[in-house]
């Protein structure tokens, strides 16, 4: 391209108002780079650094919406892709500049800069080779023709719109000699127009016929070309071609003015007679599908009509290209060019163009309820073709809402007025209203819907602010407990909430939420082992970014009477317990005490004496468990009991426990002890040989005191000097221990189990304690044969009086002194 070229091209864009221009092949591959318009058209200059990646570029859609683009934009980078493979020969008319306009918004955020009007010429490739309509031609020369006659061929088609690509060169195959030369000369519409030039005169009689090959080639890089074969018959033949009186006309037609008179009538003359010299008209091919359709052209007469109304909107200025052929064999013809100009003298109606940023359908654009105040939606430009007033035009757009802001030369963008809230109204009916100056003044509409979608602007929300729940133990898992309840207005996705359980610390929940907060077991849950959780449930919804809250919860686990109540004294079953009765004495005998795992009601116990009671001796408080005499003992009394007691829950159903008591009563008249067997420290208790010899030397002499009193007189005088010391030392121990015993509360009753373990009943008391550290008489040693040797007088001498007046044997002091000890 020459430099006077390239500034013509420069200056018409320039008056277009093009921003930018790009080259691409045809033929290229979908996703072709054809520029950066980010970097070429110096945008981001005028913006900061900091601001370069809040920079966006979108394509406007032009005509109807969701047509197909042939280019797209990268919304960051600004770089200009083909979306398809361009193919110029099918896209744009013969021998003129391929090209497509895009108009793009530059966008910073949401804030509008300025559309961009980009050039895109599609650069034809030689991709198909010079054609002629038959590979083969024949003609014909007469005898009389001379030196310099020629006759026309067809010339060839190259497909390829591009300057190079589609000129052809033309020229004969050297290979033969023959009496005829190629002619070319340039038709108006820039092809040529060939003939095969006779160089001197033919003698049929030598020869009747020849055969030349033409070679058209294009100029294309690698050149391409075709061969046509024409065969020369001598002999008289059509040798004239139908001439135009002047290559080019003008004429000029209104619009209102189709299907009337013919706008102008074309003839050309043809020297040839007969067939040869009469002329036909036609449309070539040259001339725009468009222009066929508006046109019309009598075959015969040349008279060329408006047959069809231009719509508004359609360019006014149309080329066509009539050719003139006779009917010679071959038929010779030649083109003139007739440029029309439509005027358009009726007001038509503005038309309105409006391409929205955002994705759209058919009518309904979408837009986020966060949008700012100020954004750019949509990009609008307004048509008129009519002339003066009748095309000027003004644009409306009343709403609350949105507002319609002037870019000059019929041209507006939308953009938001107020802000938008999806939650209070999620549709917009938009009407832009642009009425011309004409008289009457004309008017269109353009009506398209918003659509606001909803954006995640709202926390999930409960519907309490804690929950409660109640739940009864040793239900199974899954079992359900309680629901959750929380919404949110949010749509979609925005709006769906997922819940969870957050427990605290380490502690692992025996439950589980489901996806619509349903609270379940994840397993049984047992009262004993915990009675109460507290934990929060976290919901959240699936927006992005997500939004959550959570709530306290509480589950109160209530009691079920699962567990059996069980006897912690006697704590083994069955229990022994000796008992001796003494009058005088409170009835209490033992505490008897039971446990119950549960709580409340379920644990709240009763006993009851269910055998072994036949005598009614026995009693126990039904609340307490004390085991009582139920009335006043005799030495009737006396003797083993089996007695057997039962403790009850007060739950749903009553549970219970039973155990068994061998009571072995004694009854006595001095005081109430039991006997256990227990182990007694030597140091702290009677030695228990010595008192058990007692009490047989008690029980001997209660029998024989009449032989244990003669025994007594009869050695009383010889041995009372000896045993004056011993018993002196004796009875001073004996009397120094009675007055070191003291007694504080009440005794305590000592249980033996068959174990040997011994246990202290519940009943409140303290032992009778030593506080003397000398002998006392539980540290007698001997047998039954020294106490006799002894003799009545010496023991009532020394340890006090055995033998009542009634002949019974008392061992009161000795025994009661272990009895205290133990």
């Amino acid at each position: 391209m020459s430099l006077s070229a390239c500034l013509l091209l420069f200056t018409l864009d320039l008056c277009l108002g093009v921003d930018l221009t790009y080259y691409v092949d045809e033929g290229m591959n979908p996703g072709t780079l054809v520029g950066d318009i980010a970097d070429d058209s110096h945008v981001k200059d005028s913006v900061s650094p900091n601001d370069h990646s809040l920079i966006t570029f979108s394509q406007l859609q032009h005509g109807k919406l969701n047509s197909d683009q042939l280019f797209r934009v990268s919304k960051k980078t600004g770089k200009l892709y083909t979306t398809r493979t361009l193919d110029a020969d099918t896209m744009c008319e013969y021998n003129e500049e391929c090209f497509k306009t895009v108009d793009v918004a530059v966008k910073k955020a949401t804030s509008f800069i300025k559309i961009l009007e980009i050039k895109v010429i599609i650069r034809d490739v030689n991709d198909h080779p010079p054609e002629f309509p038959d590979k083969k031609v024949t003609i014909h020369f007469s005898e009389r023709d001379g030196k310099g006659t020629k006759i026309s061929i067809p010339n060839a088609i190259d497909k390829d719109v591009g300057a190079l690509n589609s000129q052809i060169n033309y020229q004969l195959n050297e290979n033969t000699y023959e009496p005829f030369t190629l002619s070319i000369s340039n038709r108006v519409n820039g092809k040529s127009k060939l003939a095969i030039r006779l160089e001197e005169r033919l003698d049929r009689e030598v020869k009747d016929s020849y055969i030349i090959q033409v070679i058209a080639e294009d100029r294309g890089s690698p050149p391409k070309q075709s061969i046509l074969d024409v065969h020369i018959i001598v002999k008289d033949e059509n040798d004239n071609s139908p001439t135009f009186s002047q290559n080019m006309f003008n004429v000029s037609v209104k619009n209102e003015n189709y299907g009337s008179a013919p706008m102008l009538i074309l003839s050309a003359a043809d020297l040839d007679s007969g067939k040869n010299g009469k002329v036909m008209y036609h449309f070539s091919r040259d001339t725009s599908s468009v222009a066929k359709n508006h046109f019309q052209i009598n075959r015969e007469t040349g008279e060329i009509y408006l047959q069809k109304k231009f719509a508004a909107g359609q360019k006014m200025t149309y080329k066509l290209y009539v050719e003139a052929t006779d009917g010679g064999n071959p038929p010779l013809s030649s083109i003139a060019m007739v440029l029309v100009n439509v005027i358009n003298q009726q007001n038509n109606a503005p038309t309105i163009d409006v391409n929205f940023i955002s994705a759209s359908s058919g009518n309904t654009v979408t837009i986020s309820e966060d949008i700012k105040v100020g954004s750019f939606i949509a990009f609008m430009k307004v048509t008129d073709h009519d002339a003066g007033q009748n095309g000027e035009v003004n644009c409306i757009l009343h709403h609350e809402k949105f507002q319609l802001q002037n870019l000059g030369i019929k041209k507006y963008k939308i953009s938001v007025k107020n802000s938008v809230n999806r939650e209070s109204e999620d549709h917009y009916e938009v009407t832009i209203i642009c009425q011309d100056k004409g008289s009457p003044p004309l008017h269109s509409e353009s009506k398209f819907s918003i659509q606001v979608v909803d954006v995640n602007d709202v926390q999930p929300q409960f519907s309490r602010e804690a929950f409660h729940f109640v739940v009864h133990e040793n239900q199974e898992s899954e079992f359900p407990i309680g629901s959750i309840h929380a919404t949110d207005p949010d749509l979609g996705p925005r709006g769906k909430l997922s819940y969870s359980l957050l427990s605290h610390g380490k502690q692992i929940l025996p439950f589980v939420i489901s996806d619509e907060g349903l609270i379940l077991t994840s397993e049984s849950l047992d009262h004993e082992f915990q009675d109460f959780y507290k934990f929060q449930v976290f919901v959240k919804d699936n927006g992005i970014p997500p939004l959550n809250n959570t709530v306290n919860v509480t589950i109160d686990v209530r009691d079920k009477n699962d567990n059996a109540p069980y006897f912690t004294f006697p704590s083994v079953n069955p229990f022994s317990m000796d008992i001796v009765y003494y009058p005088h004495h409170n009835n209490n005998i033992t505490l008897v005490k039971a446990s119950d795992r549960d709580s409340r009601e379920n644990a709240f116990l009763k006993y009851e004496l269910i055998s072994g009671n036949e005598k009614q001796l026995f009693m126990i408080n039904r609340y307490t468990g004390l085991l009582t005499f139920s009335r006043v003992v005799s030495q009737h009394d006396a003797g083993s009991y089996e007695l057997e007691f039962m403790v009850k829950d007060s739950g749903t159903p009553v549970m219970s426990a039973t155990t068994t008591l061998f009571l072995t009563l004694t009854v006595s008249n001095q005081s109430f002890e039991v006997v256990n067997h227990i182990h007694m420290n030597a140091d702290d208790m009677i030695d228990l040989n010595l008192t058990i010899i007692i009490v047989m030397v008690a029980v001997t002499i209660s029998v024989s005191s009449v032989i244990f009193i003669t025994l007594c007189i009869l050695r009383c005088t010889d041995q009372r000097n000896v045993l004056g010391a011993r018993g002196g030392h004796l009875a001073g121990k004996c009397v120094a221990e009675k007055q070191h015993l003291t007694t504080r509360g009440s005794i305590p009753v000592a249980l033996t189990t068959d174990t040997g373990l011994t246990r202290s009943p519940q009943l409140a008391g303290s032992r009778i304690e030593p506080h003397s550290s000398d002998m006392s008489c539980n540290q007698l040693k001997g047998s039954i044969t020294d106490i006799n040797k002894l003799g009545h007088q010496w023991i009532n001498q020394h340890c006090g009086q055995v033998v009542d007046g009634t002949g019974q044997v008392s061992v009161g002091t000795m025994a009661s002194t272990f009895f205290l000890f133990s």
